[in-house]
C-alpha cells in the first residue's frame, strides 16, 4: 500500500465494531470506529476516511440511508455495506444504492480485505 488508507467502520454492536476496526489496523489500515451513522455524519473531520464499512441495521440511520445521504452530498467514498440478516432483497438494496460488496456477518477476512481492494480501487 503506498499509503495509509483510512477505513470508517461504522456498528452498533461495540464488540464487533471494536474487532473490526483492531482487524482492519492489524492489516495496515487506519480504522476509526462510530456507533451509528448518525455519530460518523455528525463528525466533522479534515481527514475525510478511504472507505466505510457499515451495518446496514442500527437504530436511527441505518446503512442503506447513510449511503443515500452520502450520495445527496456528492459524497464519492466507496461504502461496504454488512448484515447478519438474510433476506434476499437486501442483495438487490444494496447493489441498487452503489454500495461496493454486501458482507454477510459472520464473514472471513479475506472477503473483507477483497472488498476493500475493490472499494480502494473505485
Amino acid at each position: 500500500m503506498p499509503k495509509e488508507f483510512s477505513v470508517a467502520v461504522i456498528d452498533d454492536d461495540d464488540p464487533f465494531r471494536e474487532a473490526l476496526a483492531d482487524s482492519l489496523q492489524s492489516l495496515g489500515y487506519l480504522a476509526r470506529g462510530y456507533t451509528s451513522a448518525d455519530e460518523f455524519l455528525a463528525t466533522k473531520t479534515d481527514d475525510p476516511c478511504d472507505c466505510i464499512v457499515t451495518d446496514i441495521h442500527m437504530p436511527g440511520t441505518n446503512g442503506l440511508d447513510l449511503k443515500r445521504r452520502l450520495a445527496q452530498r456528492g459524497s464519492r467514498v466507496p461504502v461496504i455495506m454488512i448484515t447478519a440478516r438474510a433476506e434476499p432483497e437486501l442483495e438487490a438494496q444494496v447493489a441498487a444504492s452503489g454500495a461496493i460488496c454486501l458482507l454477510r456477518k459472520p464473514f472471513e477476512s479475506n472477503a473483507l480485505i477483497g472488498c476493500l481492494e475493490k472499494a480502494l480501487k473505485a
